[in-house]
């Protein structure tokens, strides 16, 4: 549902309290293409307000041209969020945790969701939120096929927070009428997002992990997670959970090996995995130690969204696009 097809299902209130109010927590790349896509879709010219929280005044600017009306504020600073409350009639939640606690301390939740739904609770709640989490809730799957039912096992701190964050959207707004739904997002590429293809750790010549060692990975390509998000604003069950995540079955080698092949760069080297955890960094030897492949049955069928690139190949070789698309 578009926001125009939402405004006229709202009977006869006054025009500005028909049209639905969209608010995005951390507007970055993602939340600029889902803004692209309302311009895109039809009756955008009826369309209802999109607002975009930032704490940096250098991206005012750049939220306005995009259409976005933007609110200073900061979600580390509690006091900042407080017109936020009875704003919006729909929110997407796409701000991460903070990578730790203000005393460097490890952190096992997410302080920065906390306060958003604290200021939320000072007013009217909206309708539905969307939240973008992330698929690595599941921990290592040893390779097998994850269905949004398996229970969460978070390996990492950084999972764990995003646990946290999930619970806390589910328990203090789901259980008031907020229809909540969980994005659990695997890598995010494009070729026209800042660092969104292997193209530059392919330079660095960065190794992988050989083949009898090698773990299955999950990309979603930007625009289709752009839909997905929409999608789910308007057509997301309560208390629901997707993986926003496309059709592609690689493993991580095989991935980094498609992509050479593709920019004409040299392979990356293969390690054992005895060999990497010596030669590479704790923060890759986290993401090289679990395996899983997410099944997007809900994504394609209960959203119905249409991918638009469907596997990795696809959306490495095509230029970026914008509009919807979903079966009918």
């Amino acid at each position: 549902m578009s926001l125009s097809a939402f405004a006229g299902s709202c009977g006869a209130l006054p025009t500005r309290f028909r049209r639905p109010r969209l608010l995005i927590i951390g507007c970055g790349d993602v939340g600029l293409r889902v803004q692209r896509l309302a311009l895109a879709s039809p009756g955008a010219a009826q369309r209802g307000r999109v607002y975009a929280l930032t704490s940096s005044p250098e991206r005012l600017a750049l939220l306005r041209a995009a259409g976005i009306t933007p609110l200073q504020g900061n979600l580390d600073q509690p006091r900042t969020l407080r017109r936020l409350a009875g704003l919006a009639t729909h929110l997407l939640h796409l701000a991460p945790p903070p990578g730790q606690g203000r005393d460097g301390a490890a952190l096992l939740h997410d302080p920065r969701t906390l306060a958003l739904v604290r200021s939320l609770r000072r007013g009217r709640l909206p309708q539905a939120l969307v939240y973008a989490s992330t698929s690595g809730v599941y921990g290592d799957c040893a390779g097998a096929w994850v269905p949004e039912t398996r229970p969460v096992a978070p390996a990492t701190a950084r999972a764990q927070r995003r646990v946290a964050a999930e619970a806390v959207l589910r328990q203090s707004l789901g259980r008031s009428g907020v229809r909540v739904s969980i994005l659990r997002v695997p890598g995010i590429y494009a070729p026209d997002r800042e660092g969104g293809t292997p193209r530059a750790r392919l330079l660095r010549g960065t190794a992988v992990l050989q083949a009898s060692d090698d773990v299955f990975t999950n990309h979603i390509h930007a625009d289709d997670l752009a839909r997905a998000c929409q999608l789910a604003l308007w057509r997301g069950a309560a208390q629901r959970i997707y993986h926003a995540s496309d059709n592609t079955q690689l493993r991580m080698g095989d991935y980094f090996d498609g992509a050479a092949d593709l920019y004409g760069l040299p392979r990356p080297p293969r390690l054992s995995r005895r060999e990497a955890q010596v030669q590479l960094p704790p923060l890759l030897l986290s993401f090289m130690s679990e395996s899983r492949r997410l099944e997007n049955h809900r994504l394609r069928h209960e959203l119905r969204l249409r991918l638009r690139y469907p596997t990795v190949a696809e959306g490495l070789r095509s230029p970026s696009g914008m509009g919807l698309m979903t079966k009918k």
